[in-house]
Order: structure tokens, then sequence, then C-alpha cells
């Protein structure tokens, strides 16, 4: 049983930060490929960023990667997506999402995380202009 568990969001004027955390058991921090998407209704779910079970991140592109950052505390168990400079267009559902790592997989560039197995319950964030 993988559970994900997604805390954080909320509303926040253009331009500030949030952080969000999705709580994850040891293992599955260890030994998936964890990462984050969004989703805005009506609209393609859309790949944000990956950690590898390395350490190293995957971002979707350069305007992601300039504004989002992801990481993990394996103590606390926590995954975290830290959105910095937001704009109205980045209101969306965030979801946190978590997929097996093959053993045979090394390596890995960007896999878009809106396919992963298994995911959070999702947390609402809004940018107000």
């Amino acid at each position: 049983q993988v559970e994900l568990v997604q805390s954080g969001g909320g509303t926040v004027q253009a331009g500030g930060s949030l952080t969000l955390s999705c709580g994850a058991s040891a293992h599955i921090l260890s030994e998936y490929r964890m990462g984050w998407f969004r989703h805005v209704p009506g609209k393609e779910r859309e790949g944000l960023a990956v950690l590898e079970t390395e350490g190293y991140a995957n971002y979707r592109d350069d305007v992601v990667k300039d504004r989002f950052t992801v990481s993990k505390d394996n103590e606390k168990r926590l995954f975290y997506l830290q959105l910095n400079y937001l704009r109205p267009q980045d209101t969306a559902m965030y979801y946190c999402a978590a997929e097996p790592r093959p053993a045979w997989l090394e390596r890995p560039g960007y896999s878009d995380p809106a396919t992963f197995r298994y995911r959070g319950q999702g947390t609402q964030v809004t940018v107000s202009s």
C-alpha cells in the first residue's frame, strides 16, 4: 500500500511563495521516483518535476526549474515542492506522485509524473493578481 498524504497550499498573492509537502514512508522516499504535477479542470495534467532516488532532480523545462524546487527530508519523511514567484496562471490543484524505480533504469531523464502509478489527494494553490 502506497500512501501519499499532502499538506500545504492555499491562496497567495502574485509574486509570493508556497511550500507543498507530501508525506510518505521511508521506503517510498528511498526507493521510488517522486514527482509533482498540477491540474486545472478542463486542461491536461502538467508535469513539473521528478526527484530521482539518487537525489537529483529533473524538471520539465527551464521555466519550471527557474521558479520551482523539489526536495525531500528523509528524517521527516516528507517530499517538498517549493513554489516561488507565483503567477495567477500557476493556480491549479497540485499532486505529488510516486513510481517504483526499476532496477534496470540508470540515470533517468525527465519523466512525466502525471503518469506515475501513485498520487496524493491533491492540494489547491490559488494565486491572486
